[in-house]
């Protein structure tokens, strides 16, 4: 970036230089130059002409001059973005709970370029580095929330079929769902998007940032990996469920979803076979070849097999679990989480040396059958026998105090202060394999940061700051600012409304006719037909 603004610098010398010479520049003007605009055809309207370049009139060196001009506005724009990516912040003499390096004591964080840069004591503030004042607070990564259905437009089910693996949540992400802000301001800075559970092999999932004010396209974590929802139990196998003018669906046991996952990865592994010999004879230079028709429904799945998509899968038994398992070795697939997993202290071994994680609540049970044996104990249990464990919300509401979900696992189980911190944040980072980004207080990570105003392991712990890639997404102070403003304009808007109401019950005056609504148009008072 500095050897382009020093090549602007230089470039704009040469062109100083050159109108020098021939006579263009330091002579005294009789008055403003005569202006002729120059239109540039656009290549998008051919048609058309876009607002053109001015230009000192037409003479031997005009062309000169507008490239040379051109190229100086490239280079400033390149330079100008440049300053606008290398913003500094620094965060003063806070307590750094950096996770995975212990704590840090009247220490400092150094942003730059939405990175981490430093992580120590006594940093300096560069020139125009913006500064926040951490003194008596405490400063920790993000949370990472392993089991979300937040941001999401309409149902999180195609619950129609048994394998709808075709689905994908990225596809109706909603950016203006008021949960992303409620979680945000609970310190939540990334979330893994699920499909449902009402399907054995559910839709695709996605892992979003928290960054509320932006697009749909501006959510999803970059380069986290794609992931699928499984689901085991009486979910997929619809207990005690049925749909009015619908058949029923198979399965309606335990065995029957055992038998959809290995009817579905059968077919992908054929399906995948065929590629594979496909591309091979491709690649040999063979001609005339025909290609496997495309299966979108097992596309999934064959990415699956090669390590390309996680699979999180709900469950609550230990029979289920183990099941999994062993489905999972008989196609050789990986297992990235089992979430809720609320029987995984029984079977805790055997999950840590699948490699799988275990996701789950930190003292929810008993809310249904399946659920009857689960105990706060579990998440502890776990972690003991070598399980990577993380603490979800599975609600948007549970999300905003997911710090004190964790806590509960020093009264129940034991754990340390670092290691119940590190359920929701190491720790889902490692479940998602985003530990390299994200998760911990370390120089080149992502500037993912929330700011508590007491130790966030305490029931008092309420953020003030959180930082989504060095950016605050959430401050408490504006947010209480902003109160008062927005509580007049809705009370304003209310009284609209009521008056509005008013107005159409009011009788009309003799000989006014009322104006003809257009075709298609509900009468007066109807309720309005909801968008489709």
């Amino acid at each position: 970036m500095k050897r382009a603004c020093r090549l602007l610098s230089n470039l704009v010398s040469s062109h100083a230089l050159l109108l020098t010479e021939c006579g263009l520049a330091g002579t005294p003007s009789p008055g403003p130059p005569r202006l002729k605009k120059t239109p540039v055809r656009s290549t998008l309207s051919p048609k058309g002409e876009r607002a053109g370049i001015w230009t000192r009139g037409e003479g031997p060196l005009s062309r000169v001059q507008r490239s040379m001009t051109l190229a100086m506005l490239a280079l400033l724009a390149v330079c100008a973005l440049g300053a606008k990516a290398a913003e500094v912040t620094l965060i003063k003499s806070g307590t750094i709970l950096t996770v995975t390096k212990g704590t840090i004591e009247n220490g400092d964080v150094l942003i730059r370029d939405g990175k981490i840069a430093e992580v120590g004591q006594g940093l300096k503030a560069p020139e125009g580095a913006k500064v926040i004042d951490a003194a008596g607070l405490f400063v920790m990564p993000g949370i990472i929330d392993c089991h979300s259905h937040i941001a999401v437009a309409g149902s999180v089910n195609e619950g129609s079929v048994s394998v709808s693996s075709m689905v994908n949540i990225a596809d109706v992400l909603n950016p203006e769902d008021i949960d992303i802000y409620r979680d945000l301001a609970g310190g939540v800075t990334a979330a893994n998007i699920l499909h449902g559970s009402a399907n054995a092999i559910g839709g695709q999932t996605i892992v979003i940032k928290l960054r509320w004010g932006k697009l749909a396209k501006d959510l999803p974590f970059q380069g986290a990996l794609p992931g699928i929802k499984f689901a085991l139990g009486e979910n997929p196998k619809r207990s005690g469920m049925s749909i009015s003018g619908t058949p029923p669906r198979y399965p309606s046991t335990r065995m029957g979803v055992m038998d959809v996952y290995r009817e579905a990865f059968s077919e992908a592994v054929d399906y995948k076979k065929a590629w594979d010999e496909y591309k091979s004879k491709k690649a040999a230079g063979e001609s005339n070849l025909i290609p496997p028709r495309r299966d979108l429904k097992l596309e999934p799945l064959v990415e699956i097999l090669e390590g390309k998509r996680l699979i999180h899968i709900h469950c609550y038994r230990e029979d289920e679990i183990l099941q999994m398992i062993r489905v999972a070795e008989e196609f050789h697939f990986k297992i990235a989480t089992f979430q809720h997993v609320l029987e995984g202290y029984k079977v805790a071994d055997e999950i840590a040396k699948s490699g799988a994680g275990g996701s789950t609540f930190s003292d929810w049970w008993a809310y249904k059958m399946e659920a009857f044996d689960a105990i706060p104990y579990n998440a502890a249990l776990m972690t003991e026998r070598g399980v990577v464990v993380s603490i979800n919300s599975d609600s948007g509401e549970e999300a905003r105090h997911l710090n004190q979900e964790a806590a509960k696992c020093m009264k129940w189980g034991g754990l340390s202060h670092d290691d119940a911190l590190k359920l929701v944040t190491i720790n889902p980072a490692i479940q998602l394999q985003i530990a390299d980004r994200v998760g911990s207080i370390e120089p080149g990570k992502d500037a993912d940061l929330a700011i508590y105003n007491k130790d966030p392991l305490s029931v008092y712990a309420v953020p003030q700051k959180v930082l989504i890639d060095g950016q605050v997404y959430f401050d408490r102070q504006q947010d209480i600012a902003r109160r008062p403003a927005l509580e007049k304009e809705k009370k304003a808007l209310l009284e609209k409304e009521t008056r509005a109401a008013e107005g159409a019950k009011r009788p009309r005056r003799p000989g006014v006719t009322p104006k003809a609504a257009p075709p298609g148009a509900a009468p007066p008072g109807a309720a309005s037909k909801p968008s489709v």
